[in-house]
C-alpha cells in the first residue's frame, strides 16, 4: 500500500494542490486552478482583497481532481500540508464564518498605521522585539479594521492568516503557528511569546489570536463532511502548515544557517536562514520565525520582497493580447534585444507599497523610451530586468546584514523558466543558481510527512528532490548587468526625487 502526502499551495493568483507519493519522493498528481489568474478585489485605491471562500472552492476543486487523477485507495492518505499567502488577514465570528474579504499581502492600506506604530512603540523596542518595524503586516491591518469597521471588528471571534482558514475549513479548529504569528508582527521574540506591548498599543485582545502550535505537528483531523466533500477518508490529519516563503525555501531544502532560496511568481522573494535574530534598522527586509525554529535551536527566515515581480509581466501579457500570446513567445521575443534593451528602464513597483522602498507606494515607470528605436521586445526585456534590478536592490541589503549570499537555489517555475530572467538575475547579483523540480504544493506535501512522523528528518524527506540545473555568472556578462544595474539606480532616483 502506497503512503500518500497532500500539499496545497493557497497564493494570490492560484491555488495548487499535489499528491506526493511519500516513500519514491515524486508527484503521483497535481492540479492547479483557476487556470486563468484569481481576482485581486481593489474597493479602492492601494487596497487589495480576496474572498476566502474563493480559496476554498478552489481547494475542493483541486482536491477532486488529485483525488480521482491518483486513484487514492482506502488508507494511502496519511497527512496533509498547508502553503498560504503571507500576512493576510481573515476574520471569522463564533459560527467559523467569514465577517469581511480578507485584506491580503498586497493591500498597502495600513502603512500609515505600522509607521506610527514604529514611532511610538519606538526603534529600540521594535527591532530588537519584533525585529521589524509593524509596517503594513497582519497586525496592523486588524488595528485598520477595528479602527474603521468598528461594527464588524465587534463581532471578531477569531483573527487569524489565510493558511489558518483553510485548516480551520478542514478539520474546524482554529490554530496557527510561531512563524504565522512572527509573520503578522505579532511574536516578541525576546519573551519568545505574544507582543503584548504591541497588542495594548493597538488595542487589541489577545483572546482573537489563535493559539500557536509547531509548523510540523498534528493540527487537527478532516472532518466527516469536509471528507465525504472532497473524496477522502474522515480523520487524515493537517500535520504542517507555513507562510509560503517560509514554506518555499523548505522545498528547497532551505534550512540552515546561510542557505538561500528565491521564488519569482505574482511577487518576488529572496529568503535567507540565519541563526541570529539580525533585522535591518529601517525595516526593508524582515526577520521571521522559520519552519525548523526552536528555541533551544533557532532559525530565522529573512525575506527580501518584491510586490511588483509576476504581476508585471501578467500585465505585459494582458496588454500584448493575453491569451493570444504565451510567457514562452514573451520570452523568446525579450531575448531578441540586446542586454539593457537599448536604453529603456522599467521600475517595476505597481502593486502597492513596497518594503523595499520603506513602504512607499512608488508606481511601476517606464523611462528612456525611444519612439524611433523600441518596440514590445524592448519593453519585455525591461520589465525582466527592471524586477531583477529590484530583487537586487533587496539582495544588497541582505548583504549588508551580513547575510551570505553565494549561491541561492529556486524551483524551475513562473519567471525562473525564463533564460533571460535567470541570466540576469545570476550575473546582476554574481551569485550561482540552483534549480529544482519542486514546487511549495511539493514542499507542503513534505512537511505533512515530517510533521506526520513519516519522515524520521528532512534529509528523509528531500531524497527524492531532483537538482535540475546549476549555473554560474559569466564575467563578460556581470560587467553588462552592472551597468543595466547602475542605470536602474538611476531612474530610480528621479523616481523618488
Amino acid at each position: 500500500m502506497r503512503r500518500l502526502l497532500i500539499g496545497y499551495d493557497i497564493g494570490s493568483s492560484s491555488v495548487k494542490a499535489t499528491l506526493l507519493d511519500a516513500d519514491s519522493g515524486k508527484v503521483v498528481a497535481s492540479e492547479g486552478l483557476p487556470k486563468i489568474e484569481m481576482t485581486i478585489d481593489a474597493p479602492q485605491k492601494d487596497w487589495a482583497e480576496q474572498d476566502p471562500m474563493m480559496w476554498w472552492k478552489y481547494i475542493v476543486e483541486t482536491t477532486q481532481a488529485i483525488v480521482k487523477n491518483g486513484h487514492i485507495q482506502k488508507g494511502e492518505l496519511k497527512a496533509i500540508g498547508i502553503s498560504y499567502q503571507m500576512h493576510g488577514l481573515v476574520l471569522v465570528d463564533k459560527n467559523q464564518e467569514v465577517i469581511r474579504p480578507s485584506i491580503i499581502w498586497c493591500d498597502s492600506r495600513a502603512v500609515e498605521i505600522g509607521n506610527k506604530a514604529f514611532q511610538e512603540l519606538g526603534a529600540d523596542f521594535c527591532l530588537p522585539h519584533l525585529l521589524n518595524s509593524p509596517g503594513n503586516f497582519t497586525a496592523s491591518k486588524l488595528k485598520w479594521v477595528k479602527e474603521n469597521e468598528p461594527e464588524k471588528y465587534a463581532r471578531i471571534h477569531k483573527a487569524m492568516l489565510p493558511g489558518d482558514f483553510v485548516a480551520m475549513q478542514l478539520t474546524g479548529e482554529i490554530l496557527t503557528s510561531e512563524t504565522g504569528l512572527s509573520e503578522g508582527i505579532f511574536w516578541d521574540f525576546k519573551a519568545n511569546g505574544l507582543s503584548q506591548n504591541l497588542l495594548d498599543h493597538y488595542g487589541i485582545d489577545a483572546s482573537i489570536l489563535a493559539k500557536a502550535v509547531p509548523s510540523f505537528s498534528e493540527q487537527g483531523k478532516v472532518t466527516e463532511k469536509v471528507a465525504a466533500l472532497l473524496g477522502i477518508e474522515a480523520g487524515v490529519p493537517v500535520t504542517y502548515r507555513s507562510g509560503d516563503q517560509p514554506n518555499n525555501a523548505f522545498s528547497l531544502n532551505v534550512l540552515e544557517e546561510g542557505e538561500l532560496a528565491t521564488t519569482a511568481g505574482t511577487s518576488g522573494t529572496v529568503y535567507g536562514v540565519s541563526t541570529q535574530a539580525v533585522y535591518d534598522p529601517k525595516s526593508r527586509v524582515n526577520t521571521f520565525v522559520h519552519v525548523n525554529h526552536r528555541q533551544e535551536n533557532p532559525r530565522y527566515g529573512v525575506l527580501l520582497c518584491v510586490n511588483g515581480t509576476g504581476i508585471l509581466n501578467s500585465w505585459l501579457k494582458k496588454i500584448l493580447g493575453g491569451e493570444s500570446i504565451s510567457y514562452e513567445e514573451m520570452n523568446v521575443l525579450a531575448l531578441e534585444v540586446p542586454v539593457g534593451a537599448e536604453g529603456l528602464n522599467f521600475i517595476p513597483f505597481g502593486n502597492g507599497a513596497e518594503r523595499i522602498m520603506e513602504n512607499k507606494g512608488l508606481g511601476a515607470h517606464l523611462s528612456g523610451l525611444n519612439l524611433l528605436k523600441h518596440d514590445k521586445r524592448h519593453v519585455l526585456r525591461a520589465g525582466q530586468e527592471g524586477i531583477v534590478s529590484a530583487l537586487t536592490y533587496g539582495f544588497n541589503i541582505m548583504k549588508e546584514m551580513g547575510m551570505n549570499m553565494k549561491t541561492v537555489k529556486a524551483g524551475r517555475a513562473n519567471m525562473f523558466l525564463s533564460p533571460l530572467f535567470r541570466q540576469a538575475f545570476i550575473n546582476m547579483n554574481q551569485v550561482s543558481l540552483e534549480l529544482y523540480d519542486t514546487d511549495g504544493a511539493q514542499g507542503a506535501a513534505r512537511g505533512a510527512g515530517i510533521g506526520a512522523g513519516i519522515y524520521a528528518s528532512p534529509k528523509e524527506a528531500f531524497g527524492g528532490l531532483e537538482k535540475l540545473a546549476s549555473l554560474d555568472p559569466e564575467p563578460k556578462l556581470v560587467a553588462q548587468y552592472a551597468e543595466v544595474y547602475a542605470n536602474w539606480l538611476s531612474a530610480l532616483e528621479k523616481v523618488r526625487s
